[in-house]
């Protein structure tokens, strides 16, 4: 089974949490009660996607965070990126020098092209994506008028 970590998943509740709120500024505190996450959670990922440059923070009495950019323009895959760092599927994937078996492991490179392959995907996902359930629903053809007379 392939998962991301679960502060990678909170992270794109959050980042999806402020795409649905653009136009309000959320503390941290407002964030996690309204996600029903845990506060020190919510803040370690806000302060992650801040410094990842997806989130923009405001100090002081009004202050709070926001999207940086418009929801279209933010991916899946860079909210999965801020939070875990470069997307890989196994551990080689990403710490190559941590690997004693890359100079005759016979799969190695066939999973440099599945990791694009889900980052791609991640990608092609935006915020605004995330607020549409309707985005994803599968679609089924409409019956032909043979499989209805069956």
């Amino acid at each position: 089974m392939i998962i991301l970590s679960k502060l990678a998943d909170y992270g794109v509740i959050v980042a999806t949490h402020l795409a649905a709120n653009p136009a309000r500024q959320l503390t941290a505190a407002a964030v996690a009660d309204e996600v029903r996450l845990p506060h020190a959670t919510v803040a370690k990922i806000l302060k992650a996607l801040a410094h990842a440059g997806l989130v923009a923070a405001t100090r002081g009495a009004g202050g709070g965070y926001r999207l940086a950019r418009d929801a279209r323009a933010i991916t899946v895959a860079e909210v999965v990126a801020a939070i875990d760092g470069d997307i890989g599927l196994t551990q080689c994937s990403v710490h190559v020098a941590e690997c004693t078996r890359t100079d005759y492991c016979p799969t190695r490179p066939h999973w440099t092209a599945i990791n694009r392959a889900v980052e791609q995907a991640l990608s092609a996902v935006s915020l605004d994506a995330m607020l549409t359930p309707a985005h994803f629903a599968p679609r089924h053809p409409a019956p032909s008028a043979h499989s209805a007379a069956n």
